[in-house]
């Protein structure tokens, strides 16, 4: 039984972390926020960062802490309605409902969608996303191959492809950060505006699906010992996570860059399609297709195959590839409606199942305290169900928001509870839970004050 991972397995398992998250948010975000933070992106930057990449890199050692590798042992300590109830929704969201419609229209519109006229875009996407996730299908028959699939080939590609991009855009840059205009969403607190962005990569909710992936992998290298498994871990995944804080960051200091030629886009993938544009041309057309088609690729398949193996788990150990080509069909209907519908439609579900993520993550890397309170788990969730709800509420379109109902809601939210306006009023309601629960700890207990 080995002690520890060599060097060379770590870059591996690093690499496969990396390859597995950095898909088409997070290629199309970081860009995004620069451009609508200008001078204000580092601020936001940082923020972005913290949910983008901490709480994902948490939700991975949380596995190792807990020794479990599944969603829905960790979910379990709720309940066991709770644990069908999160992961069914957690691997939808990540898999044919949000997430991997999202990679299809991404890899579409930044490669082929500037060639055909808008008008004519229907068969295309159509023809171009059954072609996309039949290659998806042909990587998800063997799941136990992903470490090679994703680290040691597509993301060394995919690396040297952005790199091209990169470095043209730092070495002629298009203006300075100083000169670049600020919106209004970033003028107060970029630093919050920044975090509550980085819901967008969806990568806190593909850290606990990818979590069985990457632990299942540091087995494969002979680690067994729990305390070991934590270890190696940690220390595989900190190259893959500081990989992507520093891709995030130059993405987002390009995005302010480009609004000294550029002007605001609707989303991030028109800023990258102009910046190759800008840069090279029709070859830094072709060079950006490939570096988002490879991208969205790998991460594709990682979530295929989460969705695949956490379905079979729950439901049946036979039907891993007919939960794979349901999920496949499913994402292949829904990418067909365009990327700037996918992203409206996914803010609210997001804004509801992101607390819910970050507390259950939070209380598993706590475990050695939370497991010993009674019913821990289950009053801190339940109160954060409650900021949840009001989250999702906050973030629907302006229309329902004008319901007498909702409006009255959201009013006595926005008046009575501590940071609801900024989105973090989840921190309140799992803290109040928390407390809670030590007090009825306590009681039952009088000897453990």
């Amino acid at each position: 039984m080995k002690e520890k991972l060599s060097y060379k397995e770590k870059l591996y398992i690093g690499m496969m972390v990396f390859g597995l998250f950095f898909g088409a948010g997070n290629l199309i975000f970081p860009i995004q926020m620069g451009q609508e933070a200008g001078q204000n992106v580092l601020l936001a930057n940082n923020g972005f960062l913290l949910s983008a990449i901490g709480i994902p890199f948490l939700a991975i050692v949380s596995f190792g802490a807990t020794g479990t590798n599944k969603v829905f042992e960790l979910a379990s300590k709720v309940s066991s309605t709770f644990a069908y109830f999160f992961t069914i929704v957690l691997y939808l969201i990540i898999g044919p409902i949000f997430a991997m419609p999202r990679l299809a229209t991404t890899s579409y519109e930044m490669s082929f969608a500037h060639f055909i006229p808008e008008d004519k875009s229907t068969l295309p996407l159509l023809i171009f996303s059954i072609v996309f996730f039949s290659f998806v299908l042909l990587f998800s028959f063997k799941p136990s191959k992903i470490l090679d699939y994703i680290g040691k080939y597509l993301t060394p590609l995919f690396l040297i492809l952005l790199s091209c991009l990169i470095l043209v855009s730092f070495i002629k840059p298009m203006g300075s950060i100083e000169n670049a205009s600020v919106q209004a969403s970033y003028q107060s607190t970029p630093f919050i505006k920044g975090f509550l962005g980085g819901y967008n990569t969806l990568d806190a909710l593909a850290g606990l699906a990818f979590g069985a992936i990457i632990i299942e992998s540091v087995k494969g290298f002979g680690i067994q010992k729990k305390s070991r498994i934590a270890i190696e871990t940690m220390k595989s995944g900190v190259f893959g996570i500081v990989l992507m804080g520093v891709i995030y960051t130059l993405l987002s200091i390009m995005g302010a860059m480009s609004l000294g030629t550029l002007s605001l886009n609707k989303n991030g993938g028109v800023t990258l399609s102009q910046l190759a544009d800008y840069y090279l041309g029709v070859p830094g057309n072709i060079l950006l297709g490939l570096i988002v088609i490879v991208a969205c690729l790998k991460t594709a398949i990682g979530l295929a195959t989460s969705f695949g193996k956490a379905y079979s788990e729950m439901f049946s150990e036979k039907h891993y590839l007919s939960f794979v080509l349901g999920c496949l069909f499913v994402a292949l209907m829904i990418s067909n409606v365009g990327l700037n519908a996918i992203i409206t439609a996914s803010i609210p579900v997001l804004m509801f199942i992101y607390p819910l993520a970050m507390v259950l993550i939070l209380l598993s890397l706590l475990s050695k305290w939370t497991d010993n309170i009674r019913n821990c788990y289950k009053i801190v969730i339940g109160f954060t169900v409650i900021s949840s709800v009001l989250d999702a509420i906050r973030a629907l379109p302006e229309w329902m928001q004008q319901h007498s109902l909702i409006s009255s809601i959201l009013s006595f939210s926005e008046q009575s509870i501590p940071f609801f306006s900024s989105g973090l009023s989840w921190i309140i309601f799992a803290f109040v839970g928390l407390i809670i629960s030590l007090l009825f700890n306590i009681k039952r207990n009088p000897s453990s004050v």
